[in-house]
């Protein structure tokens, strides 16, 4: 969606992600989430929606090889690219809105924190969980973060759309199995606080 596109390029253009409200020093849940799945350091991970976040960084550092970030943002993609380095040639970068994203491999695992609750349409969310359950080898993982229903209603200037661990379970339940959730608060560089649903999934 051009619209989209148009409004998280304006956003990554005038702020660092350290000045992002999503900003996170540590991925700490998400590393977590990962560390506790024991995946071969060869397994074929996408963080969707991952801008310029800093997962990928931890991620290399514990020796993955096979890495992918998707973010609709062209702008973040290169500041992620930028801060790697080096070593951003080891790993593929994807500018595309991840409800129009066709995969052309399978996952080992699917991680996206904060991506999937900006999807407000009916058909936006129909074809994300499409892709989802495409492009997830069998009995790999997703690992899936979002605002709760104690979390806010905006992010960045737009709707969002609020989920509980038991409304992420009915999109995901028919090939999907819940492994674990768990709810936290995240706080932003303002000092406001933000609740999220993290579920971890795995296929069936």
């Amino acid at each position: 969606m051009k619209e989209a596109k148009s409004h998280w390029e304006e956003v990554y253009e005038k702020k660092s992600y350290k000045d992002a409200s999503w900003y996170q020093e540590k991925p700490v849940i998400s590393l977590q989430f990962i560390k506790d799945l024991e995946l071969p350091e060869c397994s074929k991970i996408i963080d969707v929606g991952g801008g310029d976040s800093n997962l990928v960084d931890f991620l290399l550092k514990d020796g993955f090889r096979d890495i992918t970030v998707l973010d609709i943002s062209e702008k973040a993609i290169v500041k992620a690219q930028k801060s790697l380095n080096k070593d951003a040639k080891k790993v593929n970068w994807i500018v595309a809105d991840a409800s129009e994203f066709e995969a052309t491999q399978v996952y080992h695992l699917w991680h996206d924190r904060a991506a999937f609750h900006f999807l407000t349409e009916d058909e936006q969310i129909e074809n994300y969980l499409r892709t989802l359950e495409n492009s997830v080898a069998s009995g790999g993982f997703v690992i899936l973060a979002t605002f709760s229903k104690e979390g806010p209603e905006k992010c960045s200037g737009r709707t969002i759309k609020q989920y509980s661990k038991e409304d992420l379970q009915d999109l995901l339940q028919d090939k999907f199995e819940l492994l674990k959730s768990k709810n936290l608060d995240h706080k932003t560089p303002t000092g406001a606080i933000q609740n999220f649903t993290f579920c971890c999934f795995r296929k069936k």
